[in-house]
């Protein structure tokens, strides 16, 4: 089975998606880290490459090479602005796609930073504020502009700020994860 998270950065799709792969024993993987891995660079340099529907089609298939992996999985699915490139996915008897959503103000809470080399920059909280009306316009953008392009997950899942573990309990018990059914990828 392939449990598919979606939504928009810093909406906790990586760190929840680790704790409910623990939770039911499958692998965790995560499009930003699969993409570097598959173009062999940075995740920023790749954002940087090429036209987004061009990036969005590599996004596209990156999923579908990682969905035909054997074994069950939870994937972490950074925002893809052109849907075309992972719709066909959520059709599939193995898949399971949830869009988690939370409210801007939450989702700003949660921004990180990170320096070229991947490593987290702390200390940024006077930096962040200073920006905040910026970050919150970007990230309400997001929540906005994205929205159509999620609009084919049927399985919305709204966060309201609570912890990753709980999130995860909550998706385990509302999807019934723990019975899901396990198919076979017949090609």
């Amino acid at each position: 089975m392939n449990i598919l998270l979606f939504g928009v950065t810093c909406v906790g799709k990586t760190t929840t998606g680790k704790i409910l792969a623990e939770k039911l024993g499958y692998d965790f993987y995560d499009l930003d880290d699969e993409v570097e891995k598959y173009c062999n660079m940075t995740i920023d340099k790749f954002v940087r490459t090429g036209w987004l529907y061009e990036r969005d089609k590599t996004r596209g298939i990156v999923i579908g090479n990682v969905l035909n992996e054997p074994g069950n999985k939870v994937f972490a699915i950074a925002p893809i602005y052109y849907s075309r490139n992972f719709n066909k996915y959520l059709t599939r008897e193995d898949v399971i796609a949830i869009e988690l959503q939370d409210d801007g103000e939450n989702i700003y809470d949660r921004l990180t930073f990170y320096d070229e080399n991947g490593n987290l920059q702390e200390d940024l909280d006077e930096y962040k504020d200073k920006h905040m009306a910026y970050y919150m316009k970007e990230i309400k953008g997001d929540i906005s502009g994205y929205r159509k392009s999620f609009s084919k997950i049927q399985n919305k899942h709204f966060i309201n700020n609570d912890p990753p573990e709980k999130v995860a309990d909550d998706l385990i018990r509302k999807y019934k994860l723990h019975h899901i059914r396990i198919i076979p990828i017949m090609e």
